[in-house]
């Protein structure tokens, strides 16, 4: 090669690594310059205010709060001794199944007679088979650690969708709940799984999956029967929201399942089977009640105090209906402009109109419950947050009466003053509830202007 090409191509390859050093020296500065603009953006008290306080946020710190319960759950399964209340007697319970008897009044355990819908007996033979016919408590406890997230998942889910409460609270979920990572991971009962699938249901709901939610539902009552006092509301969703042959559709489904899932007991022995597990005249112990403690003992066993609740229900449902039927035309006439060229209306919106009737219908079935129990808890602690920002309270009032129903829960055995303080602050949100809550308060009057013009 001549000297002048050699010369050339020397020059050549150094001012090509003058340039990339050059593109380099500028790209560092601009790496730090992002580097340093996200943390003046997001690494400060302003930014992580509004995480906490914008219901925009909700999805991040359901995401920090769900990696959380992992530890948490692993801590206590690790650390905290399992207590005997019931898991025996329900492996006693399916090892009669197991067996083969499929006569409902010969299934028992050491508590009593079985009294949950089939459901509950295929769900936990399952169990039984997983856990050395029940006796491996820790992978019991394991299980159950993997259902408990699963609710938690579910319950954020519906929060992130409808955005209704302040990102804080769903702190208060999971570091104040001491009482339900108990009922889960170290009492093993089944009220938390009715729930799981009960939540799951709700989310379908949301989606406008309407046999996948109705079977889920049908799922959940087949667990445990109290997933029932949500049936009010989900009936008025029905009637409002499809048609009447699909409502009749929708009812036919719910009703099928249980019929599938129950008949080789029905088969056998039909009156046994729908007379304990649907037993509506069960006759609880004063002892484990943590709502009516104050009360004297022969009021609480009376039956007219019963009634009387019964009627109260009633009452109070009948008096609701009127405000769930705006709330869900509204969500009618929400779904509907979405599907014009007006544009589709935020999830937040259309899913709170939904969630409001089934939250305050499972509600109103708390508050005039017959007899609450320990593990009862988990029937409603992760709708208090909803269902306090449904009311016009100060916050300082909606946190404190989250605070004292918490410890309300959590003294063992309950004392009268334990019970009238839970049994106040129920009545305080039912009652805020239904003075104050107004359909389409969560948007602006400007948007339901726009939605009635069009």
């Amino acid at each position: 090669m001549a000297p002048q090409t050699r010369s050339k191509a020397k020059q050549t390859t150094t001012g090509g690594e003058e340039n990339a050093r050059k593109k380099d020296d500028e790209r560092t500065p601009s790496i730090f310059m992002a580097l340093f603009n996200f943390y003046k953006k997001y690494i400060n008290v302003a930014f992580g205010k509004k995480v906490l306080t914008d219901p925009e946020y909700t999805w991040l710190i359901a995401l920090i709060l769900l990696c959380c319960e992992v530890v948490i759950n692993g801590f206590i399964v690790l650390w905290r001794p399992y207590t005997e209340i019931d898991w025996k007697a329900y492996m006693q319970e399916v090892e009669g199944f197991l067996n083969g008897t499929l006569d409902y009044q010969y299934l028992k355990g050491d508590t009593g007679p079985l009294v949950y819908p089939a459901g509950f007996v295929y769900i936990f033979s399952l169990f039984y088979f997983v856990t050395n016919n029940g006796n491996d408590i820790v992978t019991a406890q394991w299980i159950f650690v993997g259902l408990y997230l699963i609710l938690v998942y579910q319950v954020f889910k519906i929060y992130s969708k409808s955005r209704k409460v302040p990102p804080y609270t769903l702190l208060f979920l999971t570091f104040t709940s001491y009482r339900i990572h108990s009922v889960f991971v170290l009492r093993l009962f089944n009220d938390p799984i009715a729930m799981m699938l009960c939540y799951f249901a709700i989310n379908q709901f949301l989606e406008g999956r309407w046999t996948l939610g109705s079977l889920a539902f049908s799922l959940a009552v087949s667990v445990k029967m109290n997933v029932l006092l949500y049936a009010p509301a989900l009936l008025t969703i029905y009637l409002t929201q499809l048609s009447l042959f699909d409502t009749i559709v929708q009812l036919a489904v719910c009703g099928s399942l249980q019929v599938v899932l129950a008949l080789p007991f029905l088969l056998v022995n039909p009156w046994s089977y729908i007379s304990r597990s649907f037993d509506l005249g069960r006759v609880f112990l004063f002892e484990w009640t943590v709502n009516w403690k104050f009360l004297p003992e022969d009021i609480f066993l009376n039956r007219i105090f019963h009634i009387g609740l019964l009627s109260a229900h009633i009452l109070a449902l009948v008096a609701f209906v009127p405000v769930w039927m705006r709330y869900l035309q509204s969500y009618s006439k929400f779904n509907d402009a979405s599907k014009s060229k007006a544009g589709k209306y935020p999830m937040q919106i259309r899913s709170q109109l939904v969630l409001f009737p089934l939250f305050v219908s499972n509600f109103i079935g708390i508050c005039f419950s017959r007899s609450l129990h320990y593990q009862f808890y988990v029937w409603y602690y992760h709708t208090i947050p909803y269902l306090l920002w449904s009311t016009r309270l100060p916050v300082k009032v909606k946190l404190a009466i989250f605070g004292i129903i918490e410890m309300s829960w959590n003294v063992f055995p309950a004392t009268p003053w334990s019970s009238l303080s839970l049994t106040v602050c129920h009545s305080v949100i039912l009652v805020s509830i239904w003075l104050y809550s107004r359909p389409l308060k969560d948007w602006s009057t400007l948007e339901w202007k726009q939605m009635k013009t069009n």
